[in-house]
């Protein structure tokens, strides 16, 4: 018996509802559906409220290349303003009980509605218990790790006891590591949340990644001794094939994108801060202060807190008009990868999230770091030591030694030395070569291009070997 046609192949990926895990996900999802698979993308259903809102976008189906790829969510059991949410103790509790059942429905419905079934189901990390899931019902699973392969080995050697880490007797042994793994900031609930993904991922077949094998070689080469195999799929921005699907959970600002149309080339800095990070009004103050002393043009992302998520920070009173009469602009949201693409921005001040890392590195655009927990703190290193792309931002100190706030003096000195003078023209190199590296690692015949094919053909082979022992 031949093998199964890809387009009888059903792909499901389950993302955790938070605009990080939607992003990376979605974009694997539209790859795959390119490949002439059937991809079902899903996550909470009030997730997916926020999607329709914010994109105007009620298609609940996409062609895209040979494929298709279909949206479907499942419940949490909670109202859309329920207070528990922002709890992570919570959440991931009513996630693994409320939702996990809802999924479990979700998938035995495929074939009443006339679906082929599920052939691979792929989780991104704080839903560790989809690997579980996938495993109890006898499918094929895989992982989407949507930080660094860098992170991806600090977290694996700390959960196997394979290297020497931060202790209370030792708290400085190490620095630059993930803040939750730090003695002094511990993240309890994330921290818990996401070495869980490990406990039980030696059941997926393989671990894709969102980087590409020319920025991280050393670490993907040590890591494949040790853990499940790793394929690097990105820069996934870089390689989706349809970008009117869309996975913003917040509506975009247009008026961005024909402002930076109006400004010289190489003159703008970009301000984005993520879609999870509040900062004080105190430290908001000094980063409005800096880029007003600094002369420069600007764009800032000032996502106000949500109702819902609590998320976000308050511009500094009389900020946005002080911004507009430097001819400046201040925006609660925009299409980041199109803002990082356009030829007015030189820089990016960034908290060095994952996705935010990669988009300024595959974009050609240098970095000003402003790392606050979590991988962040690891991805501002490599970014400024590794890659050489860019400047850190720091904190000052009182007479105390405790640190305070990064001042607008550090905020002008990083936002003139990262777009004037010999180091900005180094590190302008720099990024540029990343930027080609990228592009050849995601076009035909590029290593993540492969990494895809043979993921698709590993998904493909499953299949048929299923069937085959069906049959028999």
């Amino acid at each position: 018996m031949g093998s199964i046609k890809k387009s009888m192949l059903h792909v499901l990926l389950v993302s955790f509802p938070g605009q990080g895990h939607v992003n990376p996900l979605l974009r694997l999802a539209k790859c795959l559906a390119s490949k002439g698979l059937l991809v079902t993308f899903s996550s909470t259903q009030d997730i997916g409220q926020m999607m329709e809102d914010a994109t105007n976008n009620t298609t609940t189906t996409a062609n895209i290349g040979d494929g298709q790829l279909r949206f479907e969510f499942f419940s949490n059991g909670w109202e859309s303003d329920e207070p528990k949410r922002n709890d992570m103790d919570s959440l991931t509790h009513q996630l693994e009980t409320v939702g996990r059942d809802s999924l479990n429905q979700l998938i035995n419905q495929q074939a009443q509605l006339g679906r082929p079934p599920i052939s691979c189901i792929i989780n991104n990390p704080f839903l560790p218990w989809v690997v579980d899931l996938a495993t109890d019902l006898g499918i094929p699973c895989a992982v989407l790790w949507v930080q660094s392969c860098a992170v991806y080995s600090i977290y694996y050697h700390y959960q196997h006891q394979l290297a020497s880490f931060p202790t209370e007797d030792q708290p400085d042994l190490s620095v630059d590591l993930p803040s939750f793994e730090r003695v002094e900031k511990p993240y309890g609930s994330l921290k818990k949340v996401i070495l869980s993904q490990f406990k039980n991922l030696e059941k997926a077949f393989c671990v894709l990644v969102d980087s590409f094998e020319e920025l991280e070689s050393e670490t993907i080469s040590a890591m494949s001794h040790l853990s499940a195999p790793i394929r690097p799929v990105g820069p996934l921005f870089k390689s989706q094939n349809d970008v009117s699907v869309r996975g913003d959970m917040w509506k975009s600002s247009d008026d961005c994108l024909q402002w930076l149309d109006s400004q010289s080339p190489g003159s703008v800095v970009y301000i984005s801060f993520g879609s999870v990070v509040s900062l004080t009004k105190e430290q908001m103050e000094e980063l409005g202060s800096g880029l007003l002393k600094s002369g420069m043009k600007f764009l800032w992302v000032i996502k106000p807190p949500s109702k819902k998520y609590g998320f976000g920070s308050e511009a500094p009173d009389g900020f946005v008009e002080a911004a507009e009469s430097k001819g400046s602009l201040v925006v609660e949201w925009c299409p980041q990868e199109k803002v990082l693409a356009h030829p007015a921005v030189s820089c990016f001040v960034t908290h060095c999230g994952w996705n935010s890392s990669m988009e300024c590195l595959s974009s050609g655009v240098l970095v000003v770091a402003f790392p606050g927990w979590g991988d962040q703190v690891t991805n501002a290193k490599f970014l400024v030591d590794v890659y050489g792309v860019g400047v850190r931002m720091k904190k000052s100190t009182d007479e105390k030694g405790e640190v305070e706030l990064v001042k607008s003096e550090e905020v002008v000195r990083c936002i003139v030395e990262s777009m004037k003078g010999q180091k900005a023209v180094e590190m302008k190199k720099n990024v540029l070569k990343w930027k080609k590296a990228a592009e050849e690692a995601v076009a035909e015949g590029g290593s993540s291009y492969r990494n895809i094919q043979a993921f698709v053909d590993d998904i493909q082979r499953m299949a048929s070997d299923r069937l085959l022992s069906k049959n028999n």
